[in-house]
C-alpha cells in the first residue's frame, strides 16, 4: 500500500463491491421510448432503446412484462414456476409522480398459495451493478456453472437447474438499479437523479411498495437481500419500508459494507487494517503460506481474529497516536498469520489488502473479491486488477443475455448493462450529514421500528473487499446483539455462493432463516 492517502473518489471506486463490467447504454441524450407492443406467441418485443448515461431519461413509461412457465428438476422432485421479466413504473408514493422504469425478473412457484408466501427482493451493489450475480450465480431457478474458485469458467457457458434455488421457500424478485440492466429514469428525472445514497434507497423503497401493491402481495412476509453495496442499501431500505408500513420481516446482508469510514481500503494509511487480518490468515492458509500450515481455515481465521483483537489492534493504535513501531515478536506473529514478512509489518503496521494480494505469492496477483483466485501479474486475468472478477464477468454477461432472450422471452433492442462505471464516478456519497456514509444508525432505526426484525449476515473468509470481521465489528455498534441477528461465515470470497462446496451449507442457513419468519 502506498504511504499516502489516495484520492477519495478513487478509493471509493476501488472499494465498491460490485463486479462492474464495461459501461453500456446510449448517448447522453434522452432515450427513445415507444409503447411496448403486445407479446407475440409469448414473446415481448421491447422496442425502447434504454440509455444508461447520467443525463438520460425516458419521456414516459408504463408497466410491461412477459410471463412464461417452466419446470425445475430438483433432487426432491419437480418444481413448476412462472417467470416474469419486464419493467415496473415506479412512482412517488405521495405525489404519484413517475420516477423510473425499473427492470426486474420475478419467479413465482406454481401450485401453492402465493398471497401469503414469503417474497424476497434481491439486488447487488457497486454502486452501478445489475442484479445478475445474485440472479444467475446464487438463488434463481437457473445457475451458471463457474467451477469457482478455478479461474476458467467452462465453455460453452451453461445454465443448469439450480439445486440450491430459494424458490422452494419463497417467491423471488431480482431488481436492477437505475443505470444498470434496462432500468432508466423517467422525465423530468434523469438517471443521475438516483445516483446517490439517499435517492437510491428511496427509489428501491418505492419499487418494493409499488410491486407489492401491483402484484397483491401485501400479506406476504417480505425480505430484502443485498450484496456488497447492496448490503449498505439494505438498512436504509429496511427503515424506509418499515416507516411506510410494509410487512418487512427479514434482511439478508451478503458480504456487506456498512460503514465507509471504518474500511482501511477507503481511508488508507489513516486507520487500522486489523479487521482484515483474519481474512489475510485465511488466504495464507489456503496457499499454505501460514506458519505453521493450517488446513482448518475457519479455526485459523478465528485464532487470527483473537490475536488481532487482543494484541495487534492495541499496537496499531499506539502506532497511529504515538508512532510506536511494532515490537519484533508481534511482527513475527503477524508474519506467521499473514504470510507476509515481519520486516514488512514493522515498516508499515497499516498493511492493506493490496499488499497481501501482490506480495503473498511471487509474480502472482490474488483476487480482491476472492483471494483464492490467482493469476500471473502479466496474465490477461490480472489486466483489470482482480482475476476473481475478470474470470467470471464474460460468462455472466453472456448468460444473462441468453437467459432473457431465449428462456424468459424478453427481446430487447439494446444491450443489458451488467455494470456501469459512470454510476460510481458520479455517485453522491453524502448521507445523514456526513461525506462518507454509515448505515449502522439506519439499521438501529429499523430495529427500533420493528424489534422482531430478523437479520442474517453472510461473510466469506477470503473476501478482501468487505472482510467478514469488519462487517461484524460495525454491527457490534448496535450494542446488545438483536435477538433476530445471525452470523453466517463460509469458506470463499465476496460471492460465497459461487463455490459448489459451500452453496449447500449457505442454502441451509437461508432456508432456516426464511422459515423462521412470522406472518406480517
Amino acid at each position: 500500500m502506498r504511504p499516502y492517502t489516495i484520492p477519495l473518489r478513487l478509493a471509493l471506486a476501488l472499494l465498491s463491491s460490485a463486479l462492474l463490467s464495461s459501461c453500456g447504454g446510449g448517448s447522453s441524450g434522452g432515450s427513445t421510448s415507444t409503447t411496448p407492443p403486445p407479446t407475440d406467441a409469448g414473446v415481448l418485443q421491447d422496442s425502447t432503446v434504454y440509455s444508461m448515461a447520467a443525463t438520460a431519461s425516458l419521456p414516459s413509461a408504463q408497466d410491461s412484462a412477459v410471463q412464461t412457465t417452466h419446470s425445475l428438476s430438483l433432487s426432491d422432485g419437480k418444481l413448476d414456476y412462472q417467470a416474469e421479466a419486464g419493467h415496473l413504473l415506479v412512482k412517488d408514493p405521495q405525489s404519484s409522480a413517475a420516477e423510473a422504469s425499473v427492470f426486474y425478473v420475478a419467479y413465482q412457484r406454481l401450485g401453492v398459495a402465493s398471497a401469503s408466501r414469503p417474497l424476497i427482493f434481491f439486488y447487488n451493489g457497486g454502486p452501478g451493478s445489475a442484479s445478475v450475480w445474485l440472479h444467475l450465480g446464487a438463488y434463481g431457478p437457473k445457475r451458471l456453472v463457474t467451477n469457482f474458485p478455478a479461474a476458467n469458467v467452462p465453455q460453452p457457458y451453461q445454465l443448469v437447474d439450480n439445486q440450491e434455488t430459494l424458490l422452494r421457500e419463497a417467491d423471488l424478485v431480482f431488481v436492477d438499479a437505475v443505470g444498470t440492466g434496462y432500468s432508466e429514469a423517467v422525465a423530468p428525472n434523469t438517471n443521475a437523479s438516483f445516483w446517490g445514497v439517499d435517492s437510491d434507497a428511496k427509489l428501491f423503497r418505492d419499487f418494493v411498495l409499488r410491486y407489492i401493491e401491483a402484484k397483491q402481495r401485501k400479506n406476504s412476509p417480505l425480505l430484502v437481500f443485498g450484496e456488497s453495496y447492496g448490503g449498505f442499501r439494505s438498512p436504509l431500505l429496511a427503515a424506509g419500508l418499515l416507516a411506510a408500513g410494509a410487512p418487512l420481516q427479514g434482511v439478508v446482508l451478503q458480504s456487506a459494507i456498512l460503514n465507509y469510514n471504518s474500511n482501511c481500503a477507503v481511508i488508507t494509511q489513516r486507520i487500522s487494517c486489523s479487521a482484515f487480518l483474519p481474512s489475510y490468515a485465511a488466504t495464507a492458509a489456503w496457499f499454505k503460506r501460514s506458519t505453521p500450515p493450517s488446513t482448518d481455515i475457519p479455526g485459523f481465521a478465528q485464532q487470527a481474529l483473537g490475536f488481532a483483537s487482543s494484541q495487534f489492534e492495541p499496537a496499531v493504535q499506539q502506532y497511529l497516536s504515538l508512532g510506536t513501531v511494532l515490537n519484533p515478536a508481534l511482527a513475527q506473529q503477524l508474519a506467521s498469520y499473514s504470510g507476509l514478512s515481519a520486516n514488512s509489518w514493522q515498516a508499515n503496521p497499516l498493511l492493506g489488502p493490496t499488499a497481501l494480494r501482490t506480495q503473498l505469492l511471487p509474480q502472482q496477483l490474488l483476487g480482491r473479491y476472492d483471494s483464492r483466485v490467482s493469476a500471473g501479474v502479466n496474465d490477461v486475468l490480472s489486466g483489470e486488477g482482480d482475476p476473481s472478477s475478470t474470470a467470471i464477468t464474460p460468462a455472466f454477461r453472456s448468460a444473462i443475455a441468453d437467459h432473457l432472450r431465449l428462456t424468459l422471452k424478453y427481446q430487447a433492442s439494446s444491450a443489458y448493462t451488467l455494470g456501469n462505471d459512470a454510476v460510481i464516478q458520479q455517485w453522491d456519497w453524502r448521507h445523514d450529514g456526513h461525506a462518507l456514509p454509515d448505515a449502522i444508525p439506519d439499521l438501529a432505526l429499523a430495529f427500533a421500528l420493528k424489534p422482531a426484525l430478523k437479520l442474517l449476515v453472510v461473510g466469506g473468509y477470503h473476501d478482501l473487499a468487505t472482510p467478514f470481521w469488519l462487517t461484524e465489528q460495525d454491527l457490534a455498534r448496535l450494542g446488545a446483539a438483536p435477538p433476530g441477528l445471525k452470523l453466517s461465515r463460509h469458506i470463499g470470497g465476496h460471492m460465497t455462493y459461487l463455490d459448489d462446496q459451500v452453496r449447500p451449507a449457505l442454502k441451509a442457513d437461508l432456508s432456516q432463516f426464511i422459515t423462521s419468519l412470522s406472518a406480517p
